[in-house]
């Protein structure tokens, strides 16, 4: 247990100094962990250690002389975890104190363990006024960044204190149903006689909700191909595109692969999934081949067709555009940790130019459905919006989903609406 201590501290360092994904890092020192429990040690003290960073790391700011983060980098981590163990998951007092302790010597900081001590000890002695200044800027109460937590603010007036507190509560672990392998209700019974607690979405036609996360590759069904995960938010696009057999359909941001799947499991069609990165594009190959389904994967830049294009039309385009996945943090922690305020314009500047370029590939009478999991505004209905003006060739099918709320066009799930998370929906015609 220390050593998978030692390596959550190497990774959150790695993580919230350094810049590296959650799902890197878990890559990375995972499997230099044998047992499951390690494992999922690992995971929760990553997940919440970068969830949460923005608080402790601010608190360690109270309690150190002298601050460690860029001289001790792994330390300063170590110390953030201790506080997630005493402050979110809640291990017993002495037993996360002394771990944590041991921890420091396994990152061969024996000189430094005193010092974990004393800080974790005074934590203890004083954390009811440390936590009240924490809790009295929103920022900290929160971990959100600033600009993050003022751009919630300005868009959504009337829900952001709920979108915040959202953010940072653990989601369910919801899943897909394959329906070319099974039936939900007997993927239910399934999970429920191995043990699971498993229940049907109740709008979402393929959804199944559990209400924890856990290591789905060992759920019964899961080498079979029998289901995916997919959070029910991202599941909305399947019922949106409304596919017919025999169309052809264009996933053009497609990895990893989740809503060209469930499109394939829906209907017969000719799909193409393009991806202009070749690691993620080799993801797509394997939720294909699991799940048993065929698409044509091309390589390319969704903004260029005429790169990758063969020239036919299509019935159907999904535009998962690149965007800052504000909407998903409950899910990605790590994003509010590496995403900036100066991020934003170059994603409306890309968004807007894969939906021009793509445009011209729909036929007439196609539908295409544009999706962002952002919050902002600025990349949801902003970004149609300026599509559309001047255009004479677009209609907007109007969208009323069963949770969520009408935007300016399109349609947009904020995090926790109907316990799911964040994502913006728009569907335009081609007259």
């Amino acid at each position: 247990m220390n050593h998978t201590r030692a390596l959550a501290a190497q990774a959150l360092a790695d993580i919230a100094l350094r810049g590296m994904s959650l799902r890197e890092a878990m890559e990375q020192k995972a499997p230099r962990l044998r047992d499951p429990r390690d494992r999922a040690l690992l995971m929760a003290l990553l997940s919440d250690g970068a969830r949460w960073w923005l608080r402790f790391d601010t608190a360690l700011d109270r309690l150190l002389d002298k601050p460690l983060r860029h001289k001790e980098p792994e330390v300063h981590a170590l110390l953030v975890l201790g506080l997630v163990q005493l402050e979110v998951l809640q291990l017993q007092d002495y037993a996360a104190v002394a771990a944590t302790v041991e921890a420091a010597r396994a990152l061969n900081r024996p000189r430094l363990a005193g010092l974990v001590n004393a800080i974790l000890r005074r934590w203890q002695r004083e954390r009811v006024d440390l936590l009240a200044a924490l809790d009295a800027k929103v920022q900290t109460r929160y971990a959100l960044p600033p600009w993050l937590v003022k751009a919630i603010a300005t868009d959504w007036p009337e829900q952001h204190e709920a979108v915040l507190a959202d953010s940072n509560r653990e989601p369910p672990l919801m899943l897909r149903a394959n329906r070319r392998r099974t039936m939900r209700d007997a993927l239910i019974e399934l999970l429920r006689a191995a043990g699971y607690t498993a229940d049907s979405h109740p709008w979402l036609p393929d959804g199944i909700v559990l209400p924890h996360s856990s290591d789905v590759t060992r759920m019964p069904g899961f080498a079979e191909g029998l289901f995916a995960v997919q959070d029910g938010a991202a599941q909305v696009a399947a019922e949106v595109a409304d596919v017919q057999g025999g169309q052809r359909v264009l996933d053009a941001c497609a990895a990893p692969g989740g809503k060209a799947c469930h499109l394939l499991e829906r209907a017969d069609i000719a799909l193409t999934a393009l991806e202009f990165d070749a690691t993620r594009a080799t993801r797509i190959r394997q939720n294909l081949d699991r799940l048993g389904l065929q698409a044509d994967i091309r390589m390319g830049d969704a903004g260029a067709p005429a790169d990758w294009w063969d020239g036919e039309p299509f019935d159907r385009i999904l535009i998962d555009a690149p965007c800052s996945a504000t909407g998903v943090l409950r899910r990605r922690p790590d994003v509010r940790l590496h995403r900036r305020a100066s991020d934003i314009e170059a994603l409306v500047v890309q968004q807007q130019r894969i939906l021009a370029a793509l445009w011209p590939l729909l036929a007439p009478g196609g539908r295409l459905v544009y999706i962002t999991c952002s919050l902002l505004r600025a990349e949801n209905e902003a970004v149609i919006e300026h599509f559309l003006a001047g255009r004479d060739d677009a209609r907007v099918i109007a969208l009323q989903l069963p949770t969520g709320q009408a935007a300016a066009v399109g349609w947009q799930i904020l995090p926790g609406d109907g316990d799911l998370d964040g994502m913006y929906y728009a569907v335009l015609e081609r007259r």
